[in-house]
């Protein structure tokens, strides 16, 4: 698994919650890091193997 996706995933939501509790929110940073979340989410689900698959092959 690659070790950069974690962090990288908690540095986005960290950043889209920070940037969120201001009073005037930067919304295309918001946007950015709601986008590079959901990147990483998607690269990590990949790597985990689909129960169907495994049931398929009994």
């Amino acid at each position: 698994m690659d070790k950069w996706l974690i962090p990288l995933l908690l540095v986005a939501a960290g950043v889209a919650l920070y940037e969120q509790s201001k009073a005037a929110p930067n919304y295309y940073l918001m946007a950015f890091a709601g986008l590079v979340f959901v990147f990483c989410m998607v690269k990590l689900s990949a790597k985990i193997p689909s129960k169907k698959e495994h049931d398929e092959t009994e």
